[in-house]
């Protein structure tokens, strides 16, 4: 949406926190506050008038709960965008909130730091749900039904990317190994099974694991290795041969993965070869400390998804780093994501 003098419709029926929040919006110069509401009723009537560009929604609202408004406003006003800013931190009900076609949930005590985020988020089509959820189980799923080998675990998807363009560069954030290495051995596993290929690039100890784990579903790695269908590259030789001065070069980088891509494709036998590309390159740049090295890596996947037939899997360890991912670079890594999975 073009974010000039957005039309903001602020739905809360606690005075203080309107005004709190009025105050955080005015300082944007793109949002204007068109109009209050302090119930639900209120809200309905205000969106068929007004026809806002956002509203911002509270779910516990008198006369007509903030669910049961945005139902209705999205008959009446089904333009508008709808960020719920609640203090309810019940799972079922954020995903009972994102079912009415709402694009983002905030909960009230993180709107310090969440709020304007979430706000531009939504105003770019994407669904924003606040940090604290990040383990939690959310999905495009909230606003229709879930895909096919999904399940509920996708936490963030960036509508405009998967909509507009073919573009699967996904990201998985795990709690610990066996999550890691279980939704790897999926993401493999598929592309082998259905006769594409797979390029690992992972840790010496991710890659061991993985093998094993890929015999177990009934894969012949040994004749996957043998044809080319499946490579097996060390993230540290890999950043090794494409980092200058601390950050990934774009020639370097996209002429080792063009290489390694081309090898694989010429070993699937079809017209319509793809790839599965996994690559732990960004988590340990992450766990060096190197996130602008780990952003720009991203940014180069999205330019590889353009070039070739590949479906991109990014994954972040967190329980194996004693220091937690921030929240700015949590929301920056998913930006340059078709899908994110916190496992």
């Amino acid at each position: 949406m073009e974010t000039s003098s957005i039309r903001v419709l602020l739905v809360d029926d606690y005075e203080p926190f309107r005004g709190a929040v009025v105050s955080r919006l005015e300082k944007q110069p793109h949002l204007r506050i068109i109009a209050e509401a302090s119930d639900g009723l209120e809200a309905v009537q205000m969106a068929k008038e007004l026809q806002p560009d956002l509203i911002v929604l509270d779910i516990g609202l008198p006369k007509l709960n903030g669910i049961e408004a945005a139902l209705q406003i999205r008959e009446l006003s089904p333009k508008s965008k709808i960020l719920f800013v609640s203090q309810e931190t019940s799972t079922d009900v954020v995903q009972g909130a994102l079912a009415t076609g709402a694009m983002g949930y905030v909960v009230k005590a993180d709107t310090g730091s969440e709020l304007i985020t979430a706000v531009n988020a939504v105003l770019h089509d994407e669904v924003f749900v606040g940090s604290r959820f990040a383990s939690q189980l959310f999905s495009e799923a909230s606003h229709s039904q879930t895909s096919e080998g999904v399940g509920n675990d996708l936490v963030y998807l960036p509508k405009h990317r998967t909509m507009e363009t073919s573009l699967r560069h996904e990201v998985g954030f795990y709690s610990d190994d066996a999550s890691f290495l279980g939704h790897l051995t999926e993401f493999i596993g598929a592309a082998l099974e259905s006769g594409d290929a797979a390029v690992v690039v992972a840790t010496e100890s991710h890659r061991n694991s993985l093998l094993p784990r890929l015999q177990a579903r009934g894969l012949d790695i040994g004749a996957a290795i043998e044809e080319g269908r499946y490579i097996a590259v060390d993230a540290a030789d890999a950043l090794s041969m494409f980092m200058v001065n601390g950050m990934p070069d774009p020639g370097r980088f996209l002429e080792l993965l063009d290489d390694l891509i081309k090898t694989a494709t010429e070993a699937v036998k079809g017209e319509h070869a793809r790839v599965s590309v996994f690559g732990e390159c960004v988590h340990l740049l992450w766990t060096q400390g190197n996130t602008e090295a780990a952003i720009q890596m991203e940014k180069l996947g999205n330019k590889l998804t353009k070039i070739h037939a590949v479906d991109i899997l990014c994954g972040y360890s967190l329980g194996s780093v004693e220091v937690g991912m921030n929240n700015h670079l949590f929301q920056r890594i998913c930006a340059e994501h078709s899908a994110v999975y916190s496992r």
